[in-house]
């Protein structure tokens, strides 16, 4: 394909949309498992019955963001929640122009804050577009990116654009892309490899799923773009079994991208070639750490290795390899379509770009958002996620996962980005951010993390091995309140030796959440000691 066929193509899919009146069915896994399914048949069978067949198209789509109020459905200018199959009929009498239809479903205040503050980037095709088809894609200029970095670009004017950009890793660390992208382009030999790390395990978190289910194409494209800059032809996305739906969609997207020679060899006639394969995972929380995913990809036991040397040195098999996550990837298109300097505006001084959370908790509002850098805490939560449902008060947030940490309601105020949400004690992490309100028991919370990564931990290293149970027995003594001042103090010294004597991000970070809850909850704890 050359670019006068990609435009052709293009334009072509762009009249087809545009033909009939659109009906967004979301049928991401957030409504997929609320029954979206039978909803979208139902208004398909009603399109059919009512004789509008020619007129309207029933669509699926990719997630529409609220995700605790699905089935979600959506025309042009309304957003009907919870809708059911015995609905169909009346939303499809609405949208032909009949007023106010009996068992018309709930719409949904489009210009309430949790839409109106959102700058979709990363989701700014979610919800709009099949992500099961390709030329949907294309429509919305997809591939373009690709193709200006294929034939206008060479491979260190590509990693410039990302430097300029600011952009950081999304998976947690946030270290510089353009600087790891740049580390992995210097290294010798002519076999590299590109991975993308989609093994999203920390409990309440479902961002990269989302992207995943609902814009497969975009994350393929920025991977290709990622291999082109860096030297590499081959190429392994990484996720894990839970995501049935994410895997079929990305295989699809996969063997369309090949059909048209998006992927392949010489893509748009150039003499750069890539693949792309899926690695399926089983569940393992560890090998969310890139030596340990690593592991898994050869096809052996996904536990960590010491660093240095870096996958950016010796990943794969011993080549280069570059390792970004799914957020990272859905940045990169639009970077190159909009340029460097139009990312680096949107964000803090040293956050750049927007970051993707999923909302939920104690909290009225949930669900996906995309907020720019820098946007605080307690506007994600108060303001966008509506509070607490019944007027309650946010105790706390926690951010980042098993990694992370809780953030008290005095402190809402802290702006999202890497360095602010460190000074108070938690990370960024992936993206998760889960409320809780006055009735949460910190300590609970902390026994709860606690135990996920006694589970998870691959038992490489003693000090996350048996410093993780050790942690976990004295938090459940402490919450039966068997605990004297001085296993408090024990618990606070295993913390410390957690963090610093573990092999692997795993057992450095496990400490974290009992951490921080220690620091602006000690009187919880101190409340369960025995006198």
């Amino acid at each position: 394909m050359n670019r006068e066929e990609l435009l052709n193509y293009q334009a072509a899919a762009t009249t087809q949309m545009q033909q009939k009146k659109r009906l967004h069915c979301c049928t991401a896994a957030g409504c997929f498992s609320s029954g979206a399914v039978a909803v979208k048949e139902s208004l398909a069978a009603a399109v059919k019955t009512q004789g509008l067949e020619d007129q309207i198209a029933v669509c699926s789509v990719g997630c529409l963001k609220l995700c605790g109020q699905g089935p979600l459905v959506a025309t042009e200018d309304a957003l009907y929640e919870q809708v059911q199959p015995d609905g169909a009929s009346a939303l499809i009498a609405a949208l032909n122009g009949q007023e106010e239809p009996e068992n018309l479903p709930i719409k949904c205040d489009r210009q309430q804050p949790f839409f109106t503050r959102q700058q979709p980037i990363v989701l700014e095709n979610s919800g709009q577009i099949d992500p099961e088809k390709i030329d949907e894609y294309i429509a919305v200029g997809g591939y373009q990116a690709l193709y200006e970095a294929l034939i206008e670009m060479n491979p260190s004017e590509v990693i410039e654009e990302i430097t300029r950009s600011g952009l950081r890793g999304r998976g947690g660390g946030g270290y510089p892309t353009g600087l790891k992208w740049a580390t992995v382009a210097k290294m010798p030999g002519q076999q590299k490899y590109v991975v993308c790390n989609a093994d999203e395990g920390d409990p309440g978190a479902f961002m990269d799923r989302a992207i995943l289910e609902s814009d497969p194409h975009r994350v393929i494209e920025g991977m290709a773009i990622a291999a082109y800059a860096v030297g590499a032809d081959s190429g392994y996305i990484y996720i894990r079994a839970e995501y049935p739906l994410a895997i079929k969609r990305l295989q699809k997207a996969i063997q369309q991208a090949k059909r048209l020679g998006l992927m392949g060899s010489k893509i748009f006639d150039s003499p750069f070639d890539f693949k792309v394969d899926i690695r399926v995972g089983a569940g393992a929380f560890v090998c969310g750490e890139e030596t340990a995913l690593i592991s898994s990809v050869e096809g052996k036991r996904g536990t960590p290795r010491t660093r240095p040397p870096y996958p950016a040195e010796s990943g794969l098999w011993g080549y280069p390899t570059l390792i970004n996550n799914v957020e990272t990837y859905a940045n990169v298109t639009a970077i190159l379509r909009e340029g460097g300097a139009w990312y680096a505006n949107i964000g803090t001084e040293k956050s750049k770009g927007t970051k993707v959370f999923a909302l939920t908790g104690k909290v009225k509002n949930t669900g996906l958002i995309e907020v720019p850098m820098g946007t605080s805490v307690r506007d994600i939560v108060e303001v966008m996620g509506g509070g607490v449902p019944g007027g309650g008060k946010v105790k706390a947030v926690q951010t980042g996962g098993p990694s992370g940490g809780c953030i008290p309601e005095h402190l809402l105020d802290t702006p999202v980005d890497y360095d602010s949400l460190k000074q108070v004690g938690t990370i960024m992490g992936s993206g998760g951010a889960i409320v809780m309100d006055e009735e949460t028991s910190m300590v609970e919370i902390s026994r709860f993390y606690m135990e996920f990564c006694r589970d998870e931990s691959c038992g490489k290293c003693i000090p996350c091995r048996a410093g993780t149970v050790q942690l976990y027995e004295l938090l459940t003594k402490l919450l039966d309140r068997q605990c004297k001042a001085r296993d408090l103090a024990q618990l606070e010294e295993l913390c410390q030796m957690v963090q610093e004597m573990s092999l692997c991000g795993l057992g450095m970070t496990a400490p974290n959440p009992v951490v921080s809850t220690l620091k602006y909850f000690r009187e919880e704890y101190t409340g369960l000691l025995r006198e």
